[in-house]
């Protein structure tokens, strides 16, 4: 039983299984998840989550980022999770069903505070999520369905914390079995106008996933056999599927299967990741215009046409409130509107999506002279690719266009460490000082000589 399996190989999996590249990139999404969350701490959500986490203390609990107050695992779990995915900054996984992995470090790391930990065991636990979560979205799509990508990560969260608990393997099964039954989200989430809930859609599956392994850890049983039963998870949600071999375990010809950390995006631009190289693809297009007709160019560009391929479009290409977003959540995950910013002001940043820019009549006028259109050619080469077009028309007849394949942050495209530190430095910049932070950037490189996980947490407090 695929239970078993999963308790078995979060058992098994030990540091020294574990390549010095995919220990290296466990730090770097630690530090970029860090940055989304400092970038994210004054967000109407993360306010709200916090404040919950806040009403509770539990002296030897886990910490509310940003604070030194302790609370419930689970409380501190939601409230970190929607800091590090507010600002749809943190990195993603892109295959059957999309995801982002680094959505299961608020629940593996309030595990690890509470455990005292070492770091070498933090290490091993966010490798397990991400192995897991993303296994799973290479196996089945939950999207067709009408369930949302967030329906796995109570499964992934729940191992990384039996991990960083330490649970037997039969405790282990057990939390697969508590997450698996009764955390099914909804797709609506991310259909239509979106709402403050996308941003805590996976914070609350983590707390789940938590929870899970909290009840687990006391004794507490779930049904079994919680993926193949005759009322399990895979005949009312995801459909029969097999999962394939798992990070570290040995291939017929002896080589061990790469750890499926390394095949995931940090992301450039604070956009849906599927914007990613549309965005690229409009600031070069921007800069040749301007080169070539001077900044009355962008005034004059009568249409915008933005190539892509279906899973993108289906996501911010296709519902008519892309064309007119009047939230963060919605505009960032627009094509038109990431485009149509870009095009604009040549950046975009946190700064693109206040509700000052939202409203502004020049960019909703750019957009309605936007459209998406569908590209067979790169509906072949999506995910190893994420191929886009941006082709503009001018009033004048001239014609510009620029393709973008692999946006920065892409595996084959990725980000130096000095851009990824760069990152938590411009975010957090407002909330920590430089001192506190060049502490935290080392603590984090050095994260397998830590003894305590505790120990990090006095470095994420903020500024009054």
């Amino acid at each position: 039983m695929l239970a078993d399996r999963l308790a078995h190989y979060t058992q098994s999996l030990r540091y020294e299984d574990l390549p010095e590249a995919v220990v290296h990139e466990v730090k770097r999404r630690i530090l970029d998840s860090l940055a989304c969350a400092f970038g994210a701490w004054t967000a109407p959500p993360c306010r709200i989550a916090r404040e919950m986490a806040l009403a509770v203390k539990v002296p030897g609990g886990a910490t509310v980022w940003g604070t030194t107050h302790k609370t419930l695992p689970d409380l501190a779990t939601f409230a970190n999770g929607a800091m590090v995915r507010y600002l749809d900054f943190n990195d993603t996984y892109l295959s059957k069903e999309p995801a982002h992995p680094s959505d299961n470090l608020a629940a593996v790391l309030a595990a690890a505070e509470t455990a005292h930990a070492p770091g070498k065991l933090v290490i091993q636990a966010i490798t397990l999520a991400y192995e897991i979560q993303c296994r799973l979205c290479d196996a089945a799509a939950l999207r067709p369905r009408g369930w949302d990508h967030v329906t796995y990560g109570p499964i992934s969260s729940a191992l990384g914390v039996a991990k960083s608990l330490q649970l037997t393997e039969a405790q282990t099964r057990q939390a697969v079995n508590l997450a698996g039954v009764a955390n099914v989200a909804l797709r609506q989430t991310r259909v239509g106008d979106l709402s403050m809930w996308k941003a805590c859609a996976f914070s609350n599956a983590a707390r789940n996933g938590m929870f899970a392994a909290q009840l687990a850890r006391r004794g507490m049983t779930g049904p079994a056999p919680i993926f193949e039963g005759d009322k399990g998870f895979m005949k009312l949600v995801s459909g029969s599927f097999e999962l394939p071999m798992l990070g570290g375990q040995a291939m017929p010809g002896g080589e061990p299967v790469p750890f499926k950390i390394l095949a995931t995006y940090i992301k450039h631009f604070p956009v849906e990741y599927h914007a990613q190289t549309a965005v690229e693809a409009a600031l070069a297009l921007r800069a040749e215009l301007i080169a070539t007709e001077g900044l009355r160019g962008l005034d004059n560009l009568a249409d915008v046409e933005i190539g892509s391929y279906d899973v993108a479009i289906e996501i911010i290409g296709r519902d008519p409130e892309k064309w007119q977003p009047t939230t963060r959540e919605t505009a960032d995950h627009s094509f038109p509107y990431c485009v149509a910013v870009a095009l604009v002001d040549g950046r975009v940043t946190m700064n693109s999506f206040s509700p000052k820019r939202l409203q502004d009549p020049a960019l909703h006028a750019l957009m309605k002279n936007i459209h998406v259109v569908n590209v067979p050619e790169f509906e072949r080469r999506y995910p190893t690719t994420m191929p886009t077009r941006i082709t503009v028309r001018t009033t004048k007849g001239a014609v510009y266009s620029r393709q973008v394949e692999q946006p920065l942050g892409h595996p084959g495209h990725p980000m130096s460490d000095r851009e990824v530190e760069d990152k938590l430095r411009r975010l957090a910049a407002r909330r920590v000082d430089r001192a506190q932070l060049n502490r935290l950037i080392d603590c984090v490189w050095n994260l397998e000589q830590e003894k305590d996980m505790a120990a990090l947490m006095p470095l994420l407090k903020v500024r009054s």
